[in-house]
This record gives structure tokens, C-alpha cells and sequence, in this order.
């Protein structure tokens, strides 16, 4: 089968690379000792170089920190709004957590969920056996984002529940969802419309609140499981195995009742002194009549019970799913997303440096992103689409490499460990002024 055409893959796809590197920063450090292209003194050199290049971006990072907190504090759901006043310009804050959550999010190589790609996952088979309805309209605005993924083979049903099949679906391993609520100032109507869906969802969050939810292992189908007050809906499939029975066994007793009922009238108008006598047999066919009526409301109230069984079911079921692959949220995701992003920035840097410092000669930028990605499957045995760019970027902003008539190489270490002991006694001296 062709990798374009495997189930789970969006139609016309090629092989999805992820650019997370998925590794510790000692396995990094391990892997660059164990090939021996360092001395003992480099190689002493380039971990006080890996030290200090963290303690710069853990510095850095920390700040990012900050300004994602200082900015969530008028969107966070927990706050009272009147604690922040009516003065603040809160569409101006709202584009700047907008722009600070992706960030972070990219830093961590993650990438964002098109709307395309999930119209498209709604239309493949989902781990959750369950149909499903997303009030995505309620919402002022919902991004998803994921990093990493891997193929799992699931049965379902298939001839009615009677056989299994197997189905390869792709799974996500890191899902962040962003949600805005719609703020108070929109319009009567708009107002009026998200308040109803609200009562029916059973919404508790105040308006202009934005959700911040993680999840770990989510099916690509399964994304739209993840949406605030998602709803199960029945399927036809439900409404046929409980409807049919029920038209089936309550046919019978209409019939059977349609000949008594009159007799039944008789015997109330009598008791009622509205008609004259009645016979022992009409009192036995009334008796006959209004015991099928209670069989037949009995009947009603046991299928309406199943129904309910029935919603109940499928919603455990989606309750599941989501319960257990929920990591963090709004707030406290702030702290892991910013570790991601600073661990995963870190290791594109030092491999992008240890690169260009194990080359003899300049590199072009698509030689060195070749050679980083070629070191990390041969060396590593890791598949991944490697941000030369952003790393590029980095080592020119610390003075770590040398661009000479389209080449790129690196500062020799002595001199690149004095650049990022100036960068750090910088920052330093910046923090206590």
C-alpha cells in the first residue's frame, strides 16, 4: 500500500514528518561524545557550551513565561472580570495571547490543526464509537494544534455488531486546544442564540474566557470529541435497534386495545352517571382495556428508559476517551508548554552548532539541514523534519556561527563559550538593575 493512500491519512498526503526530537538533553550530549569526532578538551567544552546555552534560554523562556500569565489573567475563567476593570482594552490582549500561545506552541514544534484537516477527520472512523455534535459556532474562536503522531490498529463492528474488523488510524501524541468564548459585547441576537446553546450544553464558563485543554494520544478522528460541550447525538443506527422493537411490541396492544376502548367509555360514563346500565361482561372487557393501558404505558416507560440507557452509554463512553487523555489546562499547561518549547529549541541549536563544528569546510543551508537530518537517523535513529531556519536564526542571534559568500560555519568553541559567558553576565547584570 502506498504511504499517500494509508487509512487515517489525509487524501493526496505524502509521509508526515513531525519536527519534535524526541530525546533528552543528556541523550543529545551522549550521542555527540559517542561518535568521537571531539577531543576530551572539545568535548569537556561543548557540554560547559550546552550548559550555558541552556541557562541563557531557560533565562529567556522565563520570560515568555511571564507574558503568556500577565496576559491570560483577563481571559483566565477562574478570574472575576470585575477584578480587572472595564477599562482595559481587552481586544488588543486577546491578539496578543493569540500570537504568544502560537508562539510558544511553535517553539515547541507543534503545528497548527488546519481547519481542513479536522473537516477531513470528521469524516473517518474515530476510536470513539459514538456520534458526536460541536457547537463550533458558540465559539469566538477554537485552534488546535499537535506534535508528534503514530498509526494504532483499532477493531470496529461491522454487519451490524455480528464481526470486527481491523482499522489503522492515525493517532496524535500531543493535542492542544485553545477556545474563546464569545465576550459580552456582541450583538442581542448573537447574544440570545450562544445563551440558549449554553443552557442546553450545560456552559458554566463566563463569557470572554479563554480554554486552554492538553491531551496525550487523541486519534485524528477523535478530534472533535475534544471541543467544549460537545454532545452525543443518536445515530440511526440507535434508533432503529430501539425503535423498531418498540413500533413491534406496541403495535400488538394498540390493536388489541382499539376493540375494548369503546367499552372502557361505557363503564367511566356509567361510574359518571352520564349513561344508563352495563352488563358483567362490559365490566370485564373495561377491566381487560385498562389493564392493557398499563401495560402499554409500562411499555412506553421501559423503551424511553432504554433510550436514555442508550445516551448515558455513549456518553460514558466519550467521557472516557476524553477523561483519560486529558494532561492540563488554561493555566497550567503555561508551565510544560514552556519547558517543551525551551527543551526542543535547545537541542535544534546545539545540533545545528555541532554540525556545522564537525564540517571541514562552509556548508550551504540546505547541505547543513541534509547533514543534521542524516545525523539524527543514523546517529539517533529519529525521522524528523528539522527547522534549519529557526536554529540558523538562533546561533546567529548568539554569534555562534560565521556566514562567508553563502557559507555557514561555526565559531570555534574557546570562542563561542566566550560569546555565551558574555550573553549570560549580560543577562545577569540586565536582572539587577
Amino acid at each position: 500500500m502506498d504511504a499517500s493512500t494509508e487509512p487515517g491519512r489525509p487524501t493526496g498526503a505524502r509521509e508526515q514528518r513531525d519536527r519534535v526530537i524526541p530525546l533528552r538533553k543528556s541523550d543529545i550530549i551522549g550521542v555527540v561524545v559517542a561518535e568521537g569526532r571531539l577531543d576530551e578538551a572539545d568535548q569537556t567544552r561543548f557540554r560547559r557550551l550546552a550548559r550555558v546555552l541552556g541557562a541563557i534560554m531557560h533565562y529567556e523562556y522565563l520570560g515568555e513565561l511571564e507574558r503568556l500569565r500577565e496576559t491570560y489573567f483577563y481571559f483566565d475563567p477562574e478570574i472575576d472580570p470585575h477584578e480587572f476593570g472595564s477599562a482595559k482594552d481587552l481586544d488588543s490582549a486577546y491578539r496578543l495571547l493569540n500570537d504568544e500561545f502560537a508562539h510558544v506552541l511553535t517553539d515547541a514544534n507543534f503545528v497548527e490543526i488546519s481547519h481542513d484537516e479536522i473537516t477531513s477527520a470528521f469524516a473517518e472512523r474515530a476510536r470513539v464509537r459514538v456520534k458526536i455534535k460541536a457547537p463550533v459556532e458558540d465559539y469566538r474562536d477554537v485552534r488546535m494544534f499537535r506534535r508528534g503522531h503514530h498509526f494504532e490498529t483499532i477493531e470496529i463492528p461491522a454487519w451490524f455488531g455480528l464481526r470486527r474488523r481491523p482499522l489503522k488510524v492515525m493517532v496524535y501524541d500531543d493535542v492542544v486546544l485553545m477556545v474563546a468564548t464569545k465576550p459580552a459585547a456582541m450583538t442581542t441576537e448573537d447574544a440570545r442564540k450562544a445563551l440558549s446553546s449554553a443552557r442546553r450544553g450545560g456552559q458554566k464558563v463566563r463569557s470572554g474566557a479563554v480554554l486552554f485543554k492538553y491531551f496525550r494520544h487523541i486519534a485524528r478522528a477523535d478530534l472533535k470529541a475534544l471541543f467544549p460541550n460537545v454532545r452525543v447525538v443518536r445515530s440511526l443506527i440507535d434508533h432503529l435497534t430501539l425503535g423498531v422493537p418498540a413500533i413491534l411490541g406496541g403495535v400488538p396492544i394498540l390493536i388489541k386495545l382499539a376493540s375494548t376502548m369503546t367499552v372502557l367509555f361505557l363503564v367511566a360514563g356509567f361510574y359518571l352517571g352520564l349513561s344508563g346500565t352495563i352488563h358483567d361482561q362490559d365490566m370485564e372487557q373495561a377491566l381487560a382495556a385498562l389493564s392493557g393501558l398499563l401495560a402499554l404505558g409500562a411499555f412506553l416507560l421501559r423503551q424511553w428508559g432504554n433510550f436514555h440507557r442508550q445516551s448515558l452509554i455513549h456518553q460514558k463512553e466519550l467521557t472516557d476517551n476524553v477523561y483519560y487523555r486529558n494532561v492540563n489546562n488554561n493555566s497550567g499547561i503555561f508551565g510544560y508548554l514552556i519547558g517543551e518549547a525551551e527543551d526542543q529549541d535547545w537541542k535544534e541549536v546545539l545540533l545545528a552548532y555541532y554540525c556545522l563544528l564537525t564540517e571541514a569546510g562552509p556548508l550551504t543551508r540546505e547541505v547543513h539541514d541534509a547533514r543534521i537530518e542524516e545525523f539524527l537517523a543514523r546517529a539517533i535513529g529519529v525521522s524528523a523534519d528539522f527547522d534549519v531556519d529557526h536554529a540558523l536564526s538562533r546561533l546567529r542571534g548568539y554569534g555562534l556561527m560565521i556566514e562567508a559568500n553563502g557559507g555557514l560555519q561555526a565559531v570555534p568553541l574557546p570562542d563561542a563559550l566566550a560569546r555565551l559567558d558574555r550573553e549570560w553576565k549580560g543577562l545577569l547584570g540586565a536582572a539587577t538593575v
